[in-house]
């Protein structure tokens, strides 16, 4: 009997994880035909269906994955659960950290989602795809010449393709889970159409100026994408500020409320979330903790990456290091800098 809850609790969490596909972001796979599709672990069926239906845009997704990987660490270092990775075969790449509906799951979800769809229209914008190109909807809604003298023109980031395909492949992935609860499926596409609705806000309208010796009489305008640095900055104010919810039924469908009366309902941006997160102090394999021994931490930070927070109390260790540091740089003509090599002494703290 024991043996056989050992292989179910394994069976599931081989599943439960909602962005399993991520791995390829560690697996070097270049995606060169819809063969791929077949043996890359992590995807679905419908998702299978998607990538081979959609080959050139898999790697697109790949640096979608990678791009999100890398801003989640990012946002996250100074944290308790730090978006640290697993690249061991059968295992999601964040471990079993993201098995249950807590705040890093809604990130990561809505992250991921952001990224994809980030990734596919840069490489739209570029030519480097076949199947999509600039956005020129823009082009045809303003034909004239508005009020400040300027016009839409210009190659502008298709992100209404890049969500579409966002959409559906990462969506596909949650509605075809068996194992997911209903709120944990509507709170994971909640969570993915809140990370492409920030990146849609964010879209920056850039312009150029035309005119004899730049007089800028005229000014033609293009949308861009934001910096997924700037989307990850949003998406982060988010999760601390996420909203706690339930599931409930209205009206012969099931939406998410506030788990509490007095909480405010959650926006189409804002991240929802169901579990509170396990404190991520300790090395636990059930919950994906990797534990925050061996973490550098800061002495006099009041935040949560002062060793107080971060090492749970169980106190720390300093030592002196050494480190170089270019220094003393300068320009040379033409055309390099040169720079001196200088020692620097510094105190490291390492949670115990």
């Amino acid at each position: 009997m024991h043996l056989l809850s050992v292989l179910l609790i394994s069976f599931l969490l081989h599943f439960v994880t909602p962005v399993r596909w991520m791995s390829i972001a560690l697996s070097g796979t270049t995606f060169e035909n819809e063969n791929m599709c077949h043996i890359l672990k992590g995807l679905n069926k419908k998702q299978v269906r998607v990538c081979r239906r959609n080959v050139e845009l898999m790697n697109s997704v790949k640096k979608g994955a990678e791009i999100a990987i890398a801003e989640c660490q990012h946002q996250f270092q100074y944290r308790k659960w730090n978006c640290s990775t697993v690249n061991k075969n059968n295992e999601p790449v964040f471990g079993n950290a993201l098995n249950k509906g807590t705040r890093e799951s809604a990130f990561v979800s809505a992250l991921s989602a952001a990224s994809v769809s980030y990734s596919v229209t840069k490489d739209c914008t570029s030519g480097q795809l076949k199947s999509c190109s600039c956005d020129t909807s823009l082009k045809r809604k303003q034909p004239q010449l508005n009020e400040e003298n300027w016009r839409w023109a210009g190659c502008s980031d298709n992100v209404n393709f890049g969500n579409s395909f966002s959409k559906s492949f990462l969506d596909a992935r949650i509605r075809e889970r068996q194992d997911f609860s209903r709120a944990r499926l509507l709170m994971n596409i909640h969570n993915n159409e809140a990370g492409r609705t920030i990146l849609l806000n964010k879209m920056i309208k850039t312009c150029k100026c035309h005119g004899v010796s730049g007089t800028c009489a005229l000014k033609t305008c293009w949308r861009q994408l934001p910096s997924i640095r700037t989307v990850g900055d949003v998406l982060k104010d988010k999760f601390d500020g996420a909203s706690f919810v339930k599931e409930t039924r209205t009206g012969g469908r099931r939406i998410l409320v506030p788990k509490y009366d007095k909480l405010k309902p959650p926006t189409i941006s804002d991240l929802v979330y169901l579990e509170a997160s396990p404190n991520f102090c300790q090395l636990n394999k059930q919950t994906g903790s990797l534990g925050t021994k061996g973490r550098q931490c800061k002495i006099k930070s009041r935040a949560i990456d002062g060793c107080d927070l971060l090492c749970c109390g169980r106190g720390y260790t300093s030592r002196k290091v050494l480190v170089y540091e270019k220094c003393d740089c300068k320009f040379i003509w033409c055309c390099y800098v040169r720079c001196k090599s200088c020692q620097r002494t510094l105190t490291v703290h390492t949670c115990l």
